[in-house]
């Protein structure tokens, strides 16, 4: 009797197990099918743009799509753009949260927890709301059509989310670390640079991949404050891209395919950091 009962009990595991892989699979192919389609467009002839063929690799396929959008647009110095605009305010963000998460964690003064929900209320907001304002204060300061004024925006959208992972994370670590450095003559920014930064790669590193994705596809706020071709991002340089009557939708899908390409290497370079950098910090022990 035990022996069937152990069987039947195998038996349900396994059919739970396919029937989990099954759906997994399912949604997987659901989610493929944009992009893949995007390819099969890219590799397109451009007499063979709208062929109802289901082959995603198409029979004459040609590259010729992506050397148009790297040689014949301004492609390159679009990526060029996203890349700088990017990766400061990867970096201005992350330095920001780690002081300000370091701070709430460690320290008690007078507005932490008023702190610590304003910058929580802040992301309940839409970005189109902030966007007169934001506007009026960039005119105000001549920031109109210059990294800088589009950097400034990026940081200060990052940033909350950021302190709020980082605090999290900072919180997880036990304070005898941080009183054993203390101990032995270490300054406050010592014991961050020494102890508290090089256990902190985890969620250091799902900051600034969160930071960097944010400035990466960000579009509506970057085409209201770019106006010169040559400082225009990715998203932005992208629909330019569409004419006023047609569009090339083959050079489109290529460019695309390559706006994704840095954000793919990123995203797989950090992925060993993923789940523990957004899970940590999250329970209290």
């Amino acid at each position: 009797m035990i022996e069937k009962n152990i069987h039947f009990e195998k038996n349900d595991s396994w059919k739970k197990i396919i029937g989990i892989y099954t759906i997994l699979i399912i949604f997987c192919l659901i989610t493929l099918y944009p992009l893949l389609n995007v390819l099969s467009v890219a590799l397109r002839p451009g007499d063979q743009l709208f062929s109802t063929s289901l082959r995603i690799i198409p029979e004459d396929a040609t590259l010729d799509n992506f050397r148009k959008a790297i040689f014949e647009t301004d492609l390159l110095i679009w990526l060029k753009n996203s890349l700088i605009i990017s990766t400061l305010t990867a970096i201005i963000g992350v330095f920001i949260s780690i002081t300000a998460g370091y701070a709430f964690s460690r320290f008690s003064f007078w507005g932490r927890k008023v702190g610590m929900m304003t910058f929580l209320v802040t992301q309940m907001f839409p970005a189109p709301m902030l966007l007169l304002p934001m506007f009026i204060i960039l005119v105000r300061l001549k920031l109109m059509n210059s990294f800088l004024g589009l950097l400034i925006p990026y940081v200060a959208v990052s940033v909350p989310f950021s302190v709020w992972m980082l605090k999290g994370y900072f919180d997880t670590i036990p304070k005898s670390l941080e009183e054993s450095a203390y101990i032995d003559g270490c300054k406050v920014w010592q014991v961050m640079y020494k102890i508290v930064l090089p256990v902190s790669t985890p969620a250091l590193a799902i900051t600034a991949l969160f930071s960097f994705m944010t400035a990466w596809s960000e579009f509506v706020i970057a085409r209201i404050i770019l106006t010169s071709a040559e400082k225009l991002t990715l998203p932005v340089g992208l629909v330019n891209l569409q004419g006023s009557f047609s569009a090339e939708w083959g050079t489109y899908s290529a460019a695309a395919l390559i706006t994704s390409v840095p954000v793919v290497i990123l995203f797989i370079s950090l992925s060993r950091y993923l789940v523990g950098g957004l899970t940590v910090g999250g329970v209290k022990e």
